[in-house]
């Protein structure tokens, strides 16, 4: 039961706004499929007509391969925002290109994972200061990664003072009798009601809070499919009216990708869910590993969003037990690679580089940082490839039929089909011979009598049966990024190269011959 929460009011563009407000996470964090129904009453009316959502928006920096890191702050040390940003060469070094940040507004109560925000526009102090956030984020900034912050818009608390003030009455949704409306049993996290003329623009205003006084990058907006149900004419203005602050703003829907509104009304990404909100579209996959590859196909080709705009993961702060703890190391380097080599968004997790294993809402004190399972040369590889080789960091993804259920396999490939890169799967603990059969002749990678392995760093030998079949060997629990040739290596083994490392120097010795 959420504590007591204080009271204070701010002017934010012109209305009165008391800054409060939660997140949409039950103490407990069990997920929506896993809570017990409601006891008072839920939204059951049917939602209002669509309206025509906007073109979808023009890709941008997360369109090239980049890498997202969900960060929960107290993880990562007893000053947690500190902590973070003490982190952030190692981070970096992973091949992060964006952070997200769990909730990190003020809340009274210090055992809340964060969505139970007592006030929209301050920093809770048990993670730090503004002056910490803001050093955050200038840090991040430095080794060019972009800085996403946790928003929750859908409802408040029952102890927001919105709540108990008669004025602000009308700004939850009610019903005949005025009793206030919610989802699941979030008894206590009443939805607002925008249609009410002044819900949107106050909570556009706390958006543009972070924004104007700390620089975020962009926003995961939780429970972005409840607005979705209730108004969907609310998101395409309320976020072109972001863009209009930042054109570069990113923003992810927590929402099912199954749906393509989300990018039509200008989310730049939706969750890898299925249908069912909150249910991860890969649950039960590893169960059988000898048949996963057909039961991959289906769901790697369902749903309405391009998948590059999709944003895949295998943990998160819902997701319970970490993925390891569930599977082991072996099958979690097969997934991770498949994860890193997927058209879409990849969002690690934390800890997630080194096999940290706990739930998110029941963990209690900063992570061991130590790598029992030497993950993380793993995942800096996988990264350092998905940056730099175009087929993976292009939007093209054609399947490959294999002979074996247990494994996967794909071609990645820019839009023209250029640059291929041959991802293969093995998930079963036996591996052994499998065929693969392309729908087309694979371009470059045709009868070539040798191929390039950029994950392991070897040399392959395929039999190919004809110009669309080859046979390779795979070893238990495996996995293969299949080059024509080999690809220039990474200009540091520790870091990527960035635009200021390289650009700013050739510029340099390019002025000085000029201008002698």
């Amino acid at each position: 039961m959420l504590r007591s929460k204080g009271l204070r009011t701010s002017w934010v563009a012109g209305l009165w706004v008391a800054v409060a407000g939660p997140g949409c996470r039950a103490q407990g964090g069990a997920s929506p499929d896993d809570r017990p129904a409601a006891e008072a009453p839920v939204v059951e009316a049917p939602a209002p007509a669509e309206p025509t959502p906007p073109e979808p928006v023009v890709d941008a920096w997360w369109s090239s391969g980049a890498v997202v890191y969900g960060v929960y702050p107290p993880l990562f040390g007893d000053e947690p925002l500190r902590g973070v940003t003490a982190r952030l060469d190692e981070l970096d070094a992973l091949g992060v290109d964006a952070l997200w940040l769990s909730p990190v507004m003020q809340t009274t109560d210090p055992d809340d994972f964060g969505y139970a925000v007592t006030d929209y526009l301050r920093v809770r102090p048990d993670y730090g200061t503004e002056a910490d956030l803001r050093t955050l984020v200038d840090e991040a900034h430095a080794r060019d990664m972009k800085v996403i912050l946790d928003f929750v818009p859908n409802h408040t608390s029952v102890e927001h003072p919105w709540f108990s003030d008669p004025r602000h009455h009308d700004w939850y949704v009610r019903d005949e009798q005025g009793q206030h409306q919610h989802y699941f049993d979030w008894a206590h996290l009443p939805n607002l009601d925008y249609a009410h003329p002044e819900v949107a623009p106050t909570m556009r205003a706390a958006f543009e809070h972070w924004m104007r006084v700390h620089d975020v990058d962009g926003f995961r907006v939780d429970a972005a499919w409840g607005m979705r149900q209730r108004n969907p004419e609310v998101w395409p203005q309320l976020l072109d009216d972001l863009r209009n602050v930042d054109p570069n703003l990113w923003l992810l829907a927590e929402a099912s990708a199954h749906d393509d509104y989300y990018v039509r009304s200008g989310f730049d990404a939706a969750y890898d869910w299925t249908e069912e909100i909150g249910r991860w579209s890969w649950d039960g996959l590893f169960e059988d590993l000898d048949t996963i590859g057909p039961r991959l196909d289906l769901v790697l080709n369902a749903g309405a969003t391009p998948p590059h705009r999709v944003a895949r993961f295998l943990n998160n702060n819902d997701t319970g037990e970490r993925f390891i703890t569930r599977h082991g190391p072996e099958t979690t380097r097969v997934a991770a690679t498949m994860l890193l080599t997927l058209p879409g968004i990849p969002v690690l997790y934390t800890g997630d580089e080194v096999g940290a294993e706990y739930l998110p809402y029941d963990v209690s004190k900063p992570i061991a940082w130590d790598d029992p399972h030497a993950l993380r040369p793993h995942y800096e590889k996988l990264a350092d490839l998905r940056e730099r080789l175009p087929g993976l960091a292009g939007p093209g993804w054609t399947p490959v039929q294999t002979d074996r259920p247990s494994t996967y396999a794909y071609l990645r490939h820019r839009a023209d089909g250029s640059d291929p890169a041959l991802v293969v799967l093995e998930f079963g603990e036996d591996g052994g011979p499998v065929v693969l059969t392309f729908e087309q002749t694979p371009g470059e990678l045709e009868r070539r009598a040798s191929l390039v392995d950029a994950l392991g760093e070897t040399t392959v030998v395929p039999q190919w049966l004809s110009s669309r079949e080859l046979r390779l060997e795979m070893p238990p629990s495996s996995a293969r990024i299949l080059l024509p040739r080999p690809q220039p290596a990474s200009s540091s083994s520790s870091s990527r190269p960035r635009w200021a490392d390289v650009e700013l120097p050739a510029l340099a010795a390019s002025l000085r011959q000029l201008f002698g």
